[in-house]
């Protein structure tokens, strides 16, 4: 692969993990938020005993979980767009 074409694709992978780490920055802080959403109508529910608390309890725990899980997401695509960054670093050094 040519010289230009490695540095293009760095400059794109630089580009992505850039936007990937303000994302991840931004999925984090959503979820505290629902984790801490979850764990007040966790409560309320204990508390309350009614359907209609345990039914937002039941919503709200999925709603972490999904940001949980888009978390790792995030985490895994920026592993990978590291490993593919050094793999094209090795190769501008041959």
């Amino acid at each position: 692969m040519g010289q230009r074409m490695i540095e293009r694709r760095l400059k794109e992978t630089g580009a992505r993990l850039r936007s990937l780490r303000v994302e991840l920055a931004v999925v984090e802080e959503q979820l505290q938020a629902l984790s801490e959403d979850t764990e007040e109508k966790g409560l309320r529910a204990m508390v309350s005993e009614t359907p209609g608390a345990d039914v937002e309890y039941r919503e709200a725990r999925l709603h972490s979980e999904a940001m949980s899980r888009h978390r790792q997401s995030v985490i895994d695509s920026i592993k990978e767009l590291e490993a593919r960054q050094d793999a094209l670093l090795d190769q501008m050094q041959r």
